[in-house]
């Protein structure tokens, strides 16, 4: 699956001219594109305790949104009304490897800026409101139409109505104005407020961009500074001289404490690199792998891997690779593994694919590095063979 961008425009003209900076309405992106998912598909999926799902009802005119989360039961499905409601379920190409395969079409933009494909069903004049998003997402038509108008005036993440669990704007004077088909794709930068309503029941996908906080960046690299870098011990002054005023914080005492915190809070680009490989790959805490309770020695798993010929990614997994200064870092839900510089290749094969091929990686497999590197993400739950018993 490749996404047809307007016609002259390439995938890097793309990301200069409209990534984050304006959107774009792309029709016909995904030619003749029909629907990996029903809706009675979503909702069995909204049943389930794992995953994430919302139900939205209400309209503007009368402002009575009402929000659920899931999980639901069948019969919440058949009390619901004809009209205004919306059922929205994340994570879907975690659960769907059809819709998994949606991805391929925008592979120009980095793995591990993908957080989920989110699928929502609608009934007739379904919404969720006016709103904005703090991360980039394409809107793809499935089935039936969607209208969306947008607006690009300025607007607050603390813009919206007190007292709803939704995040809904209090104002919005449309600008724009488009109704998607099957197969159209709107692309959205962060904060473009946007409302879709359906016209008749329909299904649309959002394939949407993880955008961490700075805030929360920020934090957890201080965690990790802290935790690696900062001693236990108290500050200490041996050097102290006599001072005039007792009560006064000398600048020599402010020289000496930004020296002390720039010796902790500098570090390396390697460190920064390790640390921030860890950290974006960590998964959600309920799309988390299980390891194998019966872990393979590297041995046995070489001939498995070599008798079953395959194996398959974990959906769940999140997975990244870097080059370092003197190795290479292979980055799998949080953790960081290392192999040789002249590895690249062999981490750029078990990143981007998800069905790995005995044959394809033999060259690799003959070194003890290699095997034991697959070996660990195996029994750690990133990867399955067809049969594990």
């Amino acid at each position: 699956m490749k996404l047809q961008l307007p016609s002259a425009l390439t995938s890097q003209q793309f990301l200069e001219q409209y990534w984050q900076k304006k959107p774009l309405l792309m029709r016909g992106a995904l030619p003749n594109f029909k629907t990996p998912i029903t809706a009675e598909i979503l909702a069995g999926l909204a049943c389930e305790d794992e995953v994430e799902s919302r139900l939205v009802s209400g309209c503007r005119e009368l402002n009575n949104w009402q929000a659920k989360l899931g999980p639901f039961d069948e019969e919440t499905f058949t009390e619901l009304p004809d009209k205004h409601w919306t059922l929205l379920v994340q994570d879907v190409d975690k659960h769907l490897p059809e819709v998994h395969q949606i991805l391929e079409a925008f592979r120009f933009i980095p793995e591990w800026r993908l957080d989920d494909i989110m699928v929502s069903y609608a009934a007739d004049q379904g919404s969720v409101g006016p709103h904005i998003d703090d991360y980039d997402v394409f809107l793809i038509q499935g089935e039936g139409k969607r209208r969306w108008q947008i607006h690009s005036q300025e607007v607050s993440e603390d813009d919206y109505i007190d007292g709803l669990d939704l995040r809904i704007l209090p104002e919005f004077n449309a600008e724009e104005t488009w109704v998607l088909e099957p197969g159209d794709v709107l692309y959205l930068p962060p904060n473009i407020a946007h409302w879709g309503v359906a016209e008749g029941e329909c299904l649309s996908l959002s394939v949407g961009f993880r955008a961490p906080a700075l805030r929360d960046l920020t934090t957890a690299w201080c965690d990790e500074i802290i935790e690696q870098n900062v001693p236990k011990q108290r500050y200490r002054d041996p050097e102290l001289q006599q001072q005039a005023n007792f009560a006064e914080i000398t600048s020599e005492t402010t020289s000496q404490i930004s020296q002390l915190m720039q010796q902790f809070l500098h570090q390396d680009k390697h460190s920064l690199q390790r640390w921030f490989g860890r950290y974006i790959t960590e998964q959600k805490e309920s799309l988390s792998t299980e390891p194998f309770e019966d872990a393979l020695e590297t041995e046995a798993f070489y001939k498995k891997f070599l008798a079953q010929k395959k194996l398959t990614r974990d959906s769940y997994s999140r997975m990244a690779y870097a080059h370092g200064e003197k190795v290479d870092l292979l980055f799998a839900n949080g953790e960081a593994f290392e192999l040789p510089a002249e590895g690249s290749i062999f981490l750029q094969k078990i990143t981007q694919q998800r069905e790995l091929q005995f044959d394809d990686l033999k060259i690799w497999l003959d070194k003890t590095c290699y095997q034991e590197l697959l070996t660990t993400l195996h029994n750690r739950g990133c990867f399955f063979f067809t049969t594990e018993e």
